[in-house]
């Protein structure tokens, strides 16, 4: 029987977390420990070629970096390097893979090149593969997204790549959709015209990972992945604590499989890796188990599970259209993007200024740190007597305060319907331009149909519709108050996230460009907040 060879990606996959910034005694305690289990290479992090926003070391796992390392003799290092970054309009830019592997392999500490790539652009790809082999890498080829692939499709892939110079064959199982038995079908089809190796990188998604793998590796699989307490992005990996101690010989045959020494496995996870799973929480749950049913990319569900925007009922409405639109490639955008469900130009039947003219008006967020001053805010409304408005339907604010509400989204819309049907305001929502089963479901509501259109550079405010730059519920909002002509614009409960957030830009952008469309419009904010475009000021010190 083959031997087996085990490469454990925990930091590389489980940067996705943490911005692959890892502390150096983590790390080298890390390369220890994957020694004393006998694990055979760490892909140590990806080398990208893009350098956009602060990623730690492991993002570009430079040899300098590497060479900083004690890395232990018998564990071999592996890097990963995305396609996508040095392929473009069909062509590989040589280069950029020039850049990212300056050395021959004898001069490197890299034994081990793996090259991420969609089935798509796989012709485009194979030079580097003959670059790699020419400067003594092992080189790989990670097929993403292996589970939607045809039968067909696998024996077209296995046969082009036979003609090429690439060591392994790898295909991940990305969006956590495979089974024990398609896994079998898989290799079935790629052995068709490969002879080579083949490796497996299983997603847990649906609690499968560690049983596809065993079974990849039955069928002769001879690389397997695997991370330490499954850490990766969404649903994570197959364990690298559950899959060392598989030694049943009639699944596979370790090299070297006895005498290992568990101790410093035990230790890392318990001191290491669950403080961090218990922070960024990833491992399987309904959520990405839906996920790999419908072949939704789980990236989606794991930036939901970050957003407190998103409840449960969010998530599964989201899951629900991206079910039916197709959800394999990730982009946030997807969520927040609206041109998809709004039909035709804007238009709208309501105009604000029936409500909003010449008055003040407070807009109310969900931000955590309204609490802390809920009775001032409820004293300045009594005080000030602003029209109330709140964004969606969670606030903190009492409900007998709040005059209208406000919501853009219409998956949000989706998942509010029986709330906002719920609750005696009125709801403002471009009514006119949704799907027409929201016209139904929203029947015997008080509906303002206000317009909307989007444009990414610019707000524009017409009598009974707007343009704005993003779908952004505030977006809208500030559209409909300055429309509707108010004197001045209160926001409470607006935090803004974590410094480092990429959301914080997006907020501060759109209030950039609601500042430059309206220049003499003020916009402040009486709670904290994050947001440096905003007038901050103190509920406690607003005198009329």
């Amino acid at each position: 029987m083959k031997t087996v060879k085990h490469l454990d990606c925990s930091l590389r996959d489980g940067g996705y977390y943490n911005n692959w910034d890892f502390k150096d005694d983590l790390i080298n305690q890390y390369l220890q420990v994957l020694d004393s289990i006998k694990i055979d290479y760490c892909e140590i992090g990806f080398r990208f070629y893009k350098n956009k926003g602060f990623k730690g070391s492991c993002a570009f796992s430079s040899e300098e970096f590497l060479s900083s390392l004690k890395i232990p003799k018998n564990l071999k290092i592996a890097i990963m390097i995305n396609a996508n970054e040095i392929i473009e309009n069909g062509k590989l830019i040589i280069d950029r893979l020039q850049q990212l592997v300056p050395l021959k392999a004898n001069n490197s500490k890299v034994d081990m090149v793996r090259v991420a790539c969609h089935s798509e652009i796989i012709e485009e790809v194979l030079p580097v593969f003959d670059f790699l082999n020419k400067n003594g890498y092992i080189s790989a080829c990670n097929i993403t997204q292996i589970s939607d692939k045809t039968n067909e499709k696998l024996i077209e892939l296995s046969s082009l790549l036979t003609g090429s110079k690439v060591d392994i064959i790898y295909f991940a199982d990305s969006l956590g959709s495979a089974s024990p038995s398609s896994i079998q079908e898989i290799v079935k089809a790629l052995k068709s015209n490969w002879s080579g190796q083949l490796g497996i990188h299983a997603h847990d998604n649906m609690g499968l990972a560690l049983s596809n793998t065993i079974k990849a590796i039955e069928c002769g699989v001879e690389w397997v992945d695997s991370t330490i307490t499954g850490i990766g992005r969404g649903p994570g990996n197959a364990k690298t604590e559950e899959l060392i101690l598989e030694k049943n010989k009639e699944h596979f045959n370790y090299k070297n499989n006895n005498n290992l020494n568990l101790v410093p496995l035990t230790k890392i996870i318990n001191e290491q890796f669950l403080p961090m799973k218990n922070k960024y929480s990833w491992g399987t749950n309904i959520f990405y188990y839906l996920a790999g049913k419908y072949s939704i990319h789980p990236s989606y569900i794991q930036a939901m599970l970050k957003d407190y925007r998103y409840q449960e009922e969010d998530i599964l409405a989201s899951i629900n259209y991206l079910r039916d639109q197709g959800g394999k490639k990730f982009d946030f955008n997807d969520l927040d993007d609206t041109r998809k469900f709004y039909k035709g130009s804007p238009k709208g039947e309501w105009n604000p200024k029936t409500v909003f003219s010449k008055k003040d008006v407070l807009i109310i967020g969900t931000g955590l740190e309204f609490k802390n001053h809920e009775k001032a805010v409820e004293h300045f409304i009594k005080r000030l007597k602003p029209i109330v408005l709140a964004i969606n339907t969670k606030t903190l604010l009492n409900n007998n305060l709040i005059d209208l509400r406000i919501a853009c989204h219409p998956i949000r819309l989706f998942a509010d319907v029986e709330t906002h049907l719920s609750l005696p305001q009125p709801l403002i929502t471009p009514l006119s331009m949704l799907p027409k089963q929201f016209s139904k479901i929203f029947e015997g509501k008080d509906i303002r149909d206000y317009g909307i259109g989007l444009s990414k550079n610019n707000f524009e405010f017409y009598d009974k519709h707007c343009i704005i730059p993003n779908a952004l519920v505030l977006s809208y909002a500030l559209a409909v108050v300055t429309s509707g002509s108010v004197n001045n614009i209160y926001l409470a409960g607006f935090d803004g996230y974590e410094q480092g957030d990429s959301r914080n830009d997006e907020v501060n952008d759109l209030l950039l460009k609601f500042k430059k469309a309206k220049p003499d419009a003020k916009v402040i904010s009486i709670t904290p907040t994050k947001y440096k475009n905003l007038i901050a000021k103190s509920v406690y010190g607003i005198r009329e």
